[in-house]
């Protein structure tokens, strides 16, 4: 009992402190899931010996594992699944485990070991949308076209490799398996079901939840809390993962309040990343042997350069020949697909019953784990800089610097004000679409009446800013610029209607001029972008207030 309460502080100890260290390095790009696993494998049975993994300490592991595979099924929103690009997800997963099943047959793998061959093949298909969510909030995601192309591929990654884990990995028979989940998926159905009519129907025990959501009784968030350990004990009573039985309580979740509760998901959010979420990435990594690790660099090296390529690849040819994608800049569907081949619970479940039927070593099980956490840390990075770094223009930021050496400090300072001009701009226009979208649902359901339906001229501005801004910042102004130089600096032979020079602009004093001219022109129009967007956001950020003050009063009445 000691020893469990001494691992538990330390865990705790290192959780608060790693948003701390997160927060130290600019930009966020490395994700404070990171610090957990670093500090959990060097403080692990495997190396310093100070944080046991007991079987105490285990079961608050697995609650943790619950929680957050809960939070990702209740954020996948159906039409994700059923959607053009829900469809060619689930496309390109079975793309994906094609081509993993292909390299552990040429690999030989499955002679050796069918069990852990495909224990292997699944864990080449994953995606750890659970760890995604949090990293796409803090970075700002949610909303976005990336974001709901992560979301959409991203939810097959998750789900397809469960199912995958129940059917290939059972030692039970095939067709036992399937009735197995057959009737595991009726039992959710009917979790769902009774519910939602209940609610639908005004009941009065769903009335009294309601009503006592909030105080000491928390009866919303006690039966939340009932249904997941529910379903994972009754996925666990059939021998299936646990890692099912949460995602299918996160759809259930979804399905009974499809609108969402504020209160419930911060509640929520609060007892999983605050406490729970912590616990199961710091004890993933107390699992992890880094000598065994370090003795075979080859190997993870290996599986994460197979990751890319199964994963990865497929997802960037399927959003770069779909037609509602096709259009998203380069840049982006890489950042999609990048982000997409973030793997880790999965693997780490999958390596743990591969270990406990004896068909895989622990040390090749630590070694698949470390290239999962690797991920987790390598591919948000690799995604942040095609997503971000990619708008500050670094091509054109090289080109200047090698033109003009002396202003390397100013040159980069104004493209990384472009990055953050245009990250501003995206997060009007998201806070804009919330509004549009809050309008409808309250003129649909006669709440506030017809008025709110309509846009205000605050969300019509940012959609406006946004549409007219992005990519063409720079080169509206240097066309401006152009001009200004073509009535203003014309050499002395220069063409009478001003379209150009006759004589070469290569003259320092002349190039000089243009990029004086180019620089004003720029930081005017950055200028004056800026300033209106900060009196968009708050503007916005008022009438979100005020939203939400009205919501509170129609609440209480």
């Amino acid at each position: 009992m000691t020893s469990d309460l001494v691992s538990l502080a330390i865990i705790a100890l290192t959780a608060a402190a790693s948003p701390i260290v997160a927060k130290i390095i600019p930009n966020k790009l490395v994700p404070e899931t990171v610090f957990l696993l670093i500090a959990g494998a060097l403080l692990g049975p495997n190396m310093a010996d100070v944080i046991g993994v007991t079987d105490a300490v285990g079961l608050l592991s697995d609650l943790g594992l619950a929680f957050l595979f809960l939070l990702a099924g209740y954020e996948i929103d159906p039409k994700s699944l059923t959607g053009a690009q829900g469809k060619r997800g689930l496309l390109t997963w079975a793309v994906s485990i094609a081509l993993a099943f292909a390299f552990v047959f040429a690999a030989g793998l499955m002679r050796e070991s069918e069990l852990e061959a495909m224990a292997v093949a699944i864990a080449l298909t994953t995606t750890a949308l659970g760890t995604l969510m949090p990293i796409m909030k803090e970075r700002g995601l949610m909303g976005t076209r990336v974001g709901e192309s992560i979301l959409a591929y991203g939810t097959w990654g998750e789900l397809c490799p469960v199912l995958a884990m129940a059917l290939l990995l059972s030692t039970r028979a095939e067709w036992q398996t399937a009735l197995i989940l057959v009737a595991f998926v009726a039992i959710a159905v009917i979790a769902a079901v009774v519910p939602a009519k209940a609610k639908k129907a005004g009941h009065r025990l769903f009335r009294f939840l309601s009503e006592n959501a909030d105080g000491t009784s928390q009866t919303m968030m006690r039966m939340v809390v009932v249904l997941l350990v529910g379903l994972v004990a009754v996925s666990a009573a059939f021998d299936l993962d646990i890692v099912l039985g949460a995602f299918a309580a996160g759809f259930v979740l979804r399905y009974i309040i499809p609108e969402g509760d504020h209160g419930l998901e911060r509640k929520l959010e609060g007892t999983a990343y605050g406490f729970l979420i912590p616990v199961f990435f710091t004890v993933s990594g107390a699992k992890i042997d880094l000598m065994a690790v370090f003795a075979q660099p080859a190997l993870l090296v290996g599986f994460i350069a197979l990751l890319l390529l199964i994963r990865a690849v497929p997802i960037f040819v399927a959003l770069s020949t779909a037609k509602g994608t096709r259009d998203i800049s380069t840049h982006n569907r890489l950042a999609v697909a990048l982000y997409c081949t973030t793997a880790l619970p999965i693997i780490v479940a999958v390596t743990s019953v591969a270990v406990s039927a004896g068909a895989m070593p622990q040390e090749t099980a630590s070694v698949l784990v470390a290239a999962g956490a690797c991920s987790v840390f390598l591919m948000p990075l690799l995604g942040t800089l095609t997503y971000r770094v990619a708008d500050a223009k670094p091509i054109e930021a090289v080109r200047e610097i090698a033109h003009n050496p002396h202003d390397i400090g100013g040159i980069l300072r104004e493209h990384w004000e472009l990055e953050r001009m245009l990250a501003r701009e995206e997060a009007l226009e998201r806070l804009a679409r919330r509004r549009a979208e809050r309008g409808r649902t309250d003129a649909e359901g006669d709440v506030r009446g017809n008025a709110a339906a309509d846009l205000n001229w605050q969300d019509r501005a940012a959609l406006l800013q946004r549409r007219s801004a992005r990519r063409r910042a720079i080169d509206e102004a240097l066309d401006l610029a152009a001009q200004e130089m073509a009535r203003h600096d014309l050499a002395a032979d220069a063409d009478p209607d001003g379209d150009g020079p006759r004589q070469a602009v290569g003259s320092p004093s002349l190039d000089e001029r243009r990029r004086h001219i180019a620089r004003l022109v720029v930081r005017e129009h950055r200028r004056r972008l800026i300033e209106r967007g900060r009196l968009v956001e708050q503007a916005l950020r008022a009438r979100e207030n005020e939203s939400a003050r009205e919501d509170e009063a129609d609440g209480r009445s």
